[in-house]
């Protein structure tokens, strides 16, 4: 028996988490409500971070200069198609740049290789005193090997 991690996998591209659709993700009509795929983005973007070794936590530190937040600055979203109870839904992440005060990423939805949802995710880089903060280098370069799409640095 194969022990499939919780956090998902690092893939050739960047990131892959595969989550199950619950009741709870539905609205009357019997499909995911539009804001539950935020919910499932998330998710992936935590885990990538946590596969790639980067504790948030520990990033942290409120009211320091020197702390590193990552908070969502713009999402551009494409609903394609509906997602239902008990679908298997597999959320692919990919990072597009990185670097600067900012990261690029594109989030894919997919159902048995159907694309239900696109998405582009802007992240701001932000430190303990909600200013913009430069990425560290290291975490840059995390982030550009994490896949082999040859995202690229901003500066």
């Amino acid at each position: 028996m194969s022990l499939i991690s919780l956090a998902g996998e690092l893939t050739e591209n960047g990131h892959r988490l595969v989550q199950r659709v619950y009741y709870e993700d539905t609205d009357f009509s019997g499909v995911v409500y539009h804001a539950r795929y935020l919910h499932f983005m998330e998710r992936a973007r935590t885990d990538y971070l946590r596969l790639l070794g980067v504790e948030q936590a520990s990033l942290a530190i409120e009211g320091d200069t020197e702390g590193l937040v990552f908070v969502v600055h713009r999402m551009e979203i494409d609903f394609k198609l509906p997602a239902r109870m008990d679908d298997i839904l597999t959320i692919e992440t990919t990072t597009e740049r990185a670097g600067g005060a900012k990261m690029v990423l594109q989030q894919e939805i997919r159902r048995d290789g159907v694309l239900l949802i696109a998405a582009k995710v802007i992240i701001a880089v932000i430190n303990g005193q909600a200013r913009p903060r430069r990425l560290p280098e290291a975490l840059a370069i995390k982030f550009l090997a994490a896949g082999h799409k040859a995202p690229t640095r901003v500066e």
